[in-house]
């Protein structure tokens, strides 16, 4: 609930707190026979592929027989993407690490830092976290990427698609300063909104405030 207060949502009393365990032991079987998707990170996969393996060779033995009249063949895998971290080698993001990656509640120059410092290596695409950001996160949000520079340098450029972006940057055309910078704004463009509510909103600054002060963990 005071997470739902934080991001600005309203009319909280006509909202109904269910537990989740509740809605699911009150139609068991009939839950349990449609949970055949398994959704985590690309980090889980091996763990969610031993557990269609380990499916396979039971034979789901330890499901009842009126489950098994519906359960048929392996669980079927959705895994979402993660995220790298923006520091060289890293996979993926990480809590512990306020550096590896760019949070909700980071100010303007906090981003501008974490990007300026992030790993980026000039014409190289893979195992670039910028590319990876712009990738999954600037191209789906505004449909383009807006890069600033100077005429000696090329002129600003917008593009249109990721394929132009990564053909300009392999050929070297496109320098990792003038695309970080880009990134860094596009980013902080994102996040003003969220930046506005907090500073607009005494209840939200305070909750904010109040959950700083907890130990983040990895």
């Amino acid at each position: 609930m005071e997470i739902w207060k934080v991001i600005g949502m309203k009319n909280l009393d006509k909202v109904e707190f269910v537990w989740s365990s509740d809605a699911i032991n009150a139609r068991g079987l009939e839950y349990w026979d449609l949970a055949d998707i398994r959704q985590l990170g690309m980090d889980q996969r091996k763990v969610n592929m031993l557990a269609r393996d380990y499916l396979t060779e039971i034979e789901k033995k330890n499901y009842k027989p009126i489950m098994l009249s519906q359960r048929t063949g392996k669980p079927v895998i959705l895994s979402h993407r993660m995220l790298p971290g923006l520091r060289k080698g890293q996979e993926k993001m990480s809590k512990s690490d306020t550096s590896s990656a760019i949070f909700m509640e980071d100010d303007e120059d906090e981003v501008k830092e974490k990007i300026n410092k992030a790993y980026c290596v000039e014409g190289t695409v893979e195992g670039n976290p910028c590319i990876e950001y712009i990738k999954h996160i600037i191209f789906p949000w505004f449909q383009e990427f807006e890069v600033e520079r100077s005429e000696e340098h090329g002129g600003n450029k917008t593009f249109k698609n990721l394929e132009d972006l990564i053909s300009d940057y392999q050929s070297k055309k496109l320098h990792p300063g003038d695309l970080k910078a880009a990134l860094a704004k596009a980013l902080n463009r994102i996040l003003k909104p969220v930046r506005d509510h907090f500073d607009n909103d005494p209840e939200a600054k305070a909750l904010l405030e109040k959950v700083k002060k907890y130990n983040v963990t990895k």
